[in-house]
């Protein structure tokens, strides 16, 4: 699995990295980053959570 940021539609709510803070982190500019790839097994779930849950739907997962 893979996730992907769309950093243009990310509007720095951090439910990301508090969701799955594992998989996201907001970087120096409060923009969310994707810290692994791909997203280990264990992490998968929330990453979704995380998806599911983005107000601007800026989380793609493949």
């Amino acid at each position: 699995m893979k996730a992907i940021v769309d950093r243009d539609a990310c509007i720095s709510c951090g439910l990301c990295e508090s969701i799955c803070p594992g998989v996201f982190k907001l970087d120096d500019e409060n923009i969310s980053t994707v810290i692994v790839d791909p997203v280990p097994e264990e992490f998968e779930d929330c990453a979704v959570e995380s998806k599911e849950t983005c107000p601007t739907n800026a989380i793609i997962i493949e």
